[in-house]
């Protein structure tokens, strides 16, 4: 090689501006946070990038955030009691323990009295998030189950949903607080990100747990609002699940903020046969459907029409 051909390329193609290489690194971080856990269903994180632009969904947000501030965010937890090493051990326990596996910081987490219409959902926003759990909730579910209801509310703070989630929350409990014509094509779009969100928080509880029999055990008991007296056999439930694909009684999904339950079932079964989750367990992963299949899968999966 000739003498100085290693100092050939010219000096301007090489950028030293530092600043820029920061703002850019800066950036690189910004969309992650924005984008959330590398986990989340890849058709919710493209549909929640678009949800600011909806103009009905701008102005709910805004006045959710003014309506939490003000009087929703007291009113909610001035009922409850904040889980801490002397109260509710055995949460905050499971609260360390998600927390260490999704890799995050945890949120505070309320307990709220058994006459609280809210089960477990993650309020507030973006920036100032808590975890709301029912205190009767408690009382049918173990710790393996626990460790899944934890990990799905912290996979809605992990992929920023909290703040589209309490106004979806808002405008069908509240809807008297909002501009008239903003509510049902607000509530309509939310509720078609919210059936994509459930997926993504599924797969956050999965990742809290590594386990997935209790994780759909948690799953069938939370959404069929099981409180331990019911004779409901669970792993009956769960190889036999009902087909939601067929009859009139599909559409009705359009209006939920969930998916059908046989459908979350499926797609957190083929979430754990990925690469990816096998990744995260240390197993070997050389067959196993890329994170992309899956997804692709699952949009079908979740197709009403």
């Amino acid at each position: 090689m000739a003498e100085g051909a290693l100092y050939s390329r010219p000096m301007t193609q090489i950028d030293f501006d530092f600043a820029r290489y920061i703002a850019e690194r800066r950036g690189q971080v910004e969309q992650r946070a924005r984008d959330g856990g590398a986990y989340a269903f890849a058709s919710e994180r493209k549909f929640r990038r678009t949800l600011d632009s909806v103009r009905p969904v701008a102005i709910a947000i805004e006045a959710t955030t003014r309506l939490w501030k003000n009087v929703a965010k007291t009113e909610l937890l001035g009922t409850s009691v904040q889980v801490n090493d002397q109260q509710f051990p055995r949460v905050f326990q499971a609260v360390q323990k998600v927390a260490d596996a999704l890799r995050i910081e945890p949120s505070p987490v309320y307990i709220a009295p058994d006459t609280s219409p809210v089960k477990a959902q993650a309020f507030g926003t973006n920036d100032d998030a808590y975890v709301v759990i029912n205190s009767q909730l408690l009382e049918y579910i173990d710790d393996r189950e626990l460790l899944a209801l934890l990990g799905h509310e912290f996979g809605h703070v992990q992929n920023n949903h909290v703040l589209y989630a309490t106004a979806l929350h808002y405008l069908t409990t509240s809807a008297a607080m909002f501009v008239r014509w903003v509510v049902q094509p607000a509530i309509m779009t939310l509720q078609v990100w919210s059936r994509r969100a459930e997926i993504t928080c599924d797969r956050a509880a999965l990742l809290a747990t590594r386990q997935l029999d209790a994780t759909l055990s948690a799953l069938v008991k939370i959404a069929l609002g099981l409180d331990g007296k019911d004779q409901v056999n669970i792993a009956d439930y769960l190889d036999n699940l009902p087909d939601t694909r067929r009859g009139m009684g599909r559409y009705a999904e359009l209006f939920r903020t969930q998916p059908y339950l046989p459908k979350r079932v499926q797609a957190l079964r083929r979430f754990a046969e990925s690469a990816f989750y096998l990744n995260v367990l240390g197993e070997p992963a050389e067959d196993a459907p890329s994170s992309d299949q899956v997804d692709a899968e699952v949009a079908d999966l979740l197709s009403v029409f």
